[in-house]
């Protein structure tokens, strides 16, 4: 089964772990038959210049420029534009897949093809790719997922595998520049999109001080809140789980980032 991978670039990407990405994808068991690569805005000549060596390793990439910086949600949806594959394989520009991860999920595919959304758990490491420090878990059946995004994200977004036809028909990514994830799962899901997570941690997500910064923050916060109303507005939510989210999401926010920092590691994540 052919795929694309689509990733964007940033110009504060640091070009050292922008390189072990992209590499993690070219050097996949099974290969991409095209690399989409976004430059969210330009880019410093250090990310370019990593661009143009890969390059000389992998002949299919497609880059496309954009004249400013719109944030992920919209550079995606320019890069899904000009994938040429139904399947896209979503990946981050400072996270390393592990070089079987499209593979075993094209075998879901190839065992289902009534799925429109694969993803899996991942591990979460700081520094060196040894240095684990978690591990992220998802639902892994349909009936799970959709259960599980009533009140959190049931796909970790850097792991997907998605259809193409399927996201461009709910509109794709949402204007937001945060959690854009949340919010095309929700509306995936609730178009009836079948979803599943392959039971093997095949990504390996880059984890920071800087991670527990940017979750509480009060745009982060107003955003999922926003996005999780339009949830209930829909009927994919019930008022109560809107009304839960919301609550937890203004308490994350309130306490301490040591409280967070304790949530996470103790209750939301496992080690």
């Amino acid at each position: 089964m052919k795929y694309s991978v689509l990733m964007t670039v940033y110009k504060s990407d640091n070009p050292e772990y922008f390189k072990l990405a992209l590499y993690s994808m070219i050097n996949q068991t099974l290969k991409p038959d095209e690399i989409v690569l976004v430059k969210d805005g330009p880019i410093t000549e250090e990310l370019q210049s990593v661009i143009d060596k890969s390059k000389q390793d992998y002949k299919k990439i497609v880059e496309v420029g954009l004249k400013k910086n719109v944030g992920l949600g919209l550079a995606l949806n320019e890069g899904i534009k000009k994938c040429k594959n139904e399947l896209l394989a979503r990946m981050d520009s400072d996270d390393i897949s592990e070089l079987n991860r499209c593979e075993e999920q094209l075998k879901l595919f190839e065992k289902d093809p009534e799925l429109d959304i694969v993803g899996c758990p991942v591990k979460e490491f700081v520094g060196t790719i040894d240095n684990v420090v978690g591990h992220r878990d998802v639902p892994l059946k349909n009936d799970e997922i959709h259960k599980y995004a009533k009140r959190r994200d049931p796909f970790n977004h850097p792991t997907v595998m998605y259809k193409k036809s399927k996201v461009e028909k709910v509109g794709c990514y949402g204007d937001y520049r945060k959690n854009q994830d949340t919010d095309l799962w929700i509306k995936m899901l609730n178009d009836g999109c079948k979803g599943a997570n392959v039971d093997k941690y095949l990504l390996n997500f880059r984890f920071d001080e800087n991670t527990y910064k940017k979750r509480k923050s009060w745009i982060n916060t107003k955003l999922l809140i926003k996005i999780r109303w339009n949830g209930y507005k829909i009927g994919f939510l019930s008022f109560f789980d809107f009304m839960f989210v919301s609550s937890v999401q203004l308490v994350m926010y309130i306490l301490p980032t040591s409280f967070q920092k304790f949530l996470y590691k103790k209750i939301l994540r496992k080690s």
